[in-house]
């Protein structure tokens, strides 16, 4: 396969790879394929269906490197689902009557665009693979290259998305300086809301890394300094059933020996009957393009504080949420290494013309390969039986 112009996007919700990401695959091609050309869709699918583009010039290409410097996304992001045709018209997107689709396929082959790589998770994937599929309907073949982007770490089969280790430590040095806030007034609760949706991975990722910090400190109880009180007192992730009642009974033991309770919450943790309850008072749950629940409507960290505020006898009410904090930020090493491998791979795969998602394959044991998009999926569930999340709950007295 002869690959003359390749097209980057980056989609969804940000998370600390995309900067790296496409930094790496512009490097790549730089190095062993530089005669071939590179565009970026601005804003993603925003920009695909507007024609909104910039081309990747030379000196882009020799700072190419500064960009794993830096969180975000350089070539912008936005949510777009190209089979919501109601959305695209009325965000003005594509005009009435047209098939979002059809201008997307259209734009590619006005663009002469033999390779897209998008950047993002199982939506931004998956709508890679309709607009591949069309195409080739329309004897058009692109090659479509995707790089796992979540913070949730909740992409079928796949074993780790790229920024998920990084929204980790991101979130764990946020959380410090939240919890150092629980002697701001007497029996403080404070609830640190952890973004995941439907896999509670980031929020028990979160609570080790923290924990390891927190391993590290030393302290003076005498003067109040405990370990005790910056210590977590609860993980709730929605993979795990959450008896109020009873949880709130063991809190507020800790709330009268300690004198402060700190809880780590999963955006996704209880939502359904927080959705239930909404909807059974009569409010309307607003949902995205995709369908998803708006959860910065819902505002889990916040129902949860009152479930528990009154029952732990708590005088001061804090729910502070971690999320935009962690997912804009640049990748750590450990992210940056995972980035390299898989960005090199993905510009192999699309010299080769094989279309697919970049990521170790845990149903083909964890090997580092493009895999096929109709096996993409989103919505992993976290393994809450695995040792080390057991340990940590039976460490917080919460197993």
């Amino acid at each position: 396969m002869t690959v003359r112009r390749v097209a980057l996007l980056t989609a969804g919700g940000f998370a600390p790879c995309l900067s790296s990401a496409v930094g790496g695959l512009i490097e790549r091609y730089t190095e062993i394929s530089p005669e071939v050309e590179i565009i970026a869709y601005q804003y993603g699918y925003h920009g695909l269906l507007t024609g909104n583009k910039i081309v990747i010039d030379d000196e882009v290409r020799k700072n190419a490197g500064i960009l794993h410097r830096f969180g975000g996304s350089p070539i912008g992001n936005s949510r777009v689902k190209l089979t919501n045709v109601d959305d695209c018209v009325k965000r003005g997107l594509v005009k009435e009557g047209e098939n979002p689709l059809t201008v997307a396929a259209q734009q590619l082959k006005t663009d002469g665009v033999d390779v897209l790589h998008t950047i993002g998770g199982d939506d931004t994937n998956t709508t890679a693979a309709d607009l591949a599929a069309y195409l080739k309907e329309n004897d058009y073949d692109l090659t479509v290259v995707g790089l796992p982007k979540t913070i949730d770490n909740d992409v079928i089969p796949i074993r780790q998305s790229l920024g998920a280790w990084t929204a980790a430590e991101e979130g764990a040095g946020f959380a410090a300086n939240i919890i150092g806030e629980h002697r701001s007034g007497p029996r403080m609760l404070i609830v640190h809301e952890v973004m995941g949706r439907h896999c509670g991975w980031l929020t028990a990722a979160t609570a080790l890394e923290y924990r390891k910090w927190l391993d590290t400190q030393e302290f003076v109880p005498g003067i109040g300094l405990s370990k005790e009180r910056w210590d977590i007192h609860a993980v709730f992730v929605p993979e795990r059933h959450i008896d109020i009642d009873a949880e709130a009974a063991r809190l507020r033991t800790v709330m009268d020996e300690v004198g402060n309770v700190n809880i780590f919450l999963s955006e996704g943790a209880g939502l359904h009957e927080i959705i239930e309850q909404l909807e059974s008072s009569g409010q309307e749950v607003e949902r995205d393009p995709f369908g998803h629940v708006k959860l910065d409507k819902v505002n889990p960290g916040q129902w949860f504080a009152q479930q528990f505020a009154e029952r732990l006898g708590a005088e001061k009410v804090m729910v502070q949420k971690s999320g935009y904090y962690s997912r804009a930020a640049r990748a750590n090493a450990e992210d940056l290494r995972l980035i390299k491998s898989m960005t090199d791979l993905a510009v192999e795969c699309a010299l080769r013309g094989e279309s697919g998602v970049i990521g170790h394959d845990e149903e083909n044991g964890d090997r580092l390969t493009a895999i096929a998009f109709p096996r993409i999926a989103g919505g992993k569930a976290f393994d809450v039986n695995q040792e080390w999340f057991t340990t940590l709950l039976k460490e917080i007295g919460q197993d």
